[in-house]
């Protein structure tokens, strides 16, 4: 059984869902705010979080982003708005997944079940080293020549997946679609400004890196300092 928390401002929405979620296994919890939302969230770590966009106090983007600041529960956000464009901006905040307004409790339940295995994959992985670089998806700890880094959620994770492939090129759309969860191109300038963040951490720059290393007109690759 999961914990979920519901942050849902319809009420009859969010007593429709809790219902058919309670049916199929999960404990439910919920919220109409944003902010009451974020307390629950904080308070009782709930394994999961759905997230409606449309609040009354607070735009859910805004709310995703306070979230991701303090925590890595899993995010899934129920939307209306269908587009590319604000799918990027979702996923790029930090979202796990998406729904597209209207959906049912069945549905919702397996995106739940998918989202919590692909966490729980991720926590079974083992700690990377490379150089004096250490990477531990378990704690969501990093470390460089002993000193731990300060890194963001997907910070972290963009140097896990390179860390997890030392040596290896790695394409910007590999990063798009493992790292973002965006299978297609248009968001290149995240990762450029993502991996900027990283160096700048690393202690490195571009023009004199250590270890993540551009491969102009394929992509960037991590490797521990010759």
């Amino acid at each position: 059984m999961s914990n979920v928390l519901l942050i849902e401002d319809d009420a009859t929405i969010r007593t429709s869902l809790t219902r058919g979620l309670r049916d199929r296994g999960h404990a439910v919890s919920s919220a109409s705010a944003a902010l009451d939302g974020l307390r629950l969230a904080v308070e009782e770590r709930p394994d999961l979080i759905v997230l409606d966009l449309g609040l009354p106090d607070l735009d859910g983007l805004d709310l995703l982003r306070m979230l991701r600041a303090v925590s890595r529960i899993p995010v899934i956000v129920a939307t209306a708005r269908d587009g590319d464009a604000e799918m990027v901006r979702l996923l790029d905040a930090g979202a796990d997944d998406y729904v597209v307004k209207p959906f049912s409790a069945a549905q919702l339940d397996a995106r739940i079940r998918a989202v919590l295995r692909r966490a729980g994959e991720s926590r079974t992985d083992s700690s990377v080293t490379v150089g004096g670089l250490r990477v531990d998806p378990r704690t969501r700890e990093a470390s460089l020549d002993g000193a731990p880094l300060d890194l963001s959620p997907k910070e972290f994770d963009l140097l896990h997946y390179l860390a997890a492939r030392p040596g290896e090129v790695i394409t910007k759309r590999e990063l798009l679609t493992h790292v973002w969860q965006i299978p297609y191109g248009g968001a290149d300038k995240t990762v450029d400004v993502h991996l900027s963040w990283l160096r700048r951490k690393l202690g490195e720059t571009s023009s004199e890196p250590r270890y993540l290393q551009t491969v102009r007109g394929v992509g960037v690759r991590l490797a521990a300092p010759v």
